[in-house]
C-alpha cells in the first residue's frame, strides 16, 4: 500500500514539474501579422537596419497584388519625414497568382542613429485613389551608408535555348549587399531559381527547391562547393543532371578566380548526381 502512495507522489511531482517547465518556456515568436493585404517578413517591426536592407514579404489580396511582375514601392522615411531610400518591390513568385512572394534591396544613408519607418505603397495599376493602398512599418535606422554589388546567376532558357541543350545555360543579373564572398553571394541568388519576371523570359532551373550550401572554398582557381542531400532529391536523367552541374559550374567560373568547379554532397563527389 505504501509502495502504491509514493508511485502516486512521484507521478504528482513529475506532473507539477513538467506543468512548470511548460509555463516559464519562452513563447515562440509569431510571425509579423497580415495587415491589409500584405505581411512584411523581414525586416521585423522596429528592427535596426542598416544599408543596403532586404526587403522580403507576401502580398495576398485586398488591394495588394502584382503588375508585369512588380507588387509596388517602398519608401524609407527619416525621424523628420524626408524620404532617404526608395525601391521597387519586385515579385519573386508568379505576379498572377493570388499570393506574391516579393524582395528588394533598399539603399540608403543615413549621418545619425534615429527613429523611421518604411512605407510599403501597393502596385495600382488602374490610378484610382480608392485603390490606393498603404502600410507603415516603424524601424530604428542605423547610421552608415550601404553598397551593393551585382552578381550573376545562370539557369536555362527554353526560349534562348529552343532545342534545350540542357548543359547550356544564361546569365541573369542581380543586386545583393556588397560583400567579400562574392561567390557564396551568386549562389545563393542561384538556388533562389528565377523569379516570375525572368520565369516569363524563359528562364528555368533544375535545382531542387530547399537545397543547403554546406561550404566553399576557392583555391589554386578551384571552386569547391559542397551541397546537401537535397541537390540529387529524386534527380534523374541524364539531361537535368547536366542542366544542374551546368547552372553551378557556370555561376562560379563568371568569376577569375575560379577555373574549375569540383561538385560534392555531404563530401562524397565520385558517385553523386547520376544519370
Amino acid at each position: 500500500m505504501k509502495k502504491e502512495i509514493w508511485l502516486v507522489v512521484i507521478l504528482a511531482i513529475i506532473i507539477i514539474i513538467l506543468i512548470g517547465i511548460l509555463i516559464f518556456l519562452p513563447a515562440e515568436k509569431s510571425p509579423q501579422p497580415i495587415i491589409n493585404g500584405i505581411e512584411i517578413t523581414s525586416p521585423k517591426l522596429n528592427e535596426e537596419i542598416s544599408s543596403p536592407l532586404k526587403i522580403t514579404g507576401t502580398v495576398n489580396g485586398n488591394g495588394w497584388g502584382g503588375f508585369e511582375g512588380q507588387v509596388g514601392i517602398v519608401k524609407l522615411l527619416d525621424d523628420e519625414g524626408n524620404q532617404i531610400g526608395m525601391a521597387i518591390l519586385t515579385a519573386v513568385t508568379d505576379w498572377m497568382s493570388s499570393s506574391i512572394d516579393f524582395q528588394t534591396y533598399l539603399q540608403f544613408s543615413s549621418d545619425k542613429d534615429q527613429n523611421g519607418k518604411i512605407v510599403f505603397y501597393n502596385e495600382n495599376p488602374s490610378g484610382l485613389p480608392d485603390k490606393d493602398r498603404e502600410f507603415t512599418l516603424p524601424v530604428k535606422i542605423k547610421k552608415g551608408s550601404g553598397e551593393i554589388m551585382k552578381v550573376k546567376a545562370f539557369f536555362n532558357n527554353n526560349i534562348m535555348d529552343p532545342e534545350i541543350s540542357c548543359n547550356k545555360v544564361f546569365a541573369v543579373e542581380r543586386e545583393v549587399p556588397k560583400t567579400t564572398a562574392i561567390a557564396r553571394a551568386a549562389l545563393d541568388e542561384l538556388l533562389k531559381g528565377p523569379t516570375s519576371v525572368e520565369k516569363n523570359a524563359g528562364f528555368s532551373t533544375s535545382i531542387n527547391e530547399g537545397v543547403k550550401i554546406q561550404s566553399l572554398t576557392i583555391e589554386n582557381d578551384t571552386a569547391k562547393i559542397d551541397f546537401d542531400e537535397q541537390l540529387e532529391y529524386q534527380v534523374g536523367g541524364s539531361c537535368r543532371v547536366s542542366a544542374i552541374r551546368a547552372e553551378i559550374t557556370e555561376t562560379l567560373k563568371q568569376f577569375p578566380t575560379v577555373k574549375n568547379v569540383v561538385i560534392s554532397i555531404n563530401g562524397r563527389i565520385e558517385d553523386i548526381l547520376q544519370p
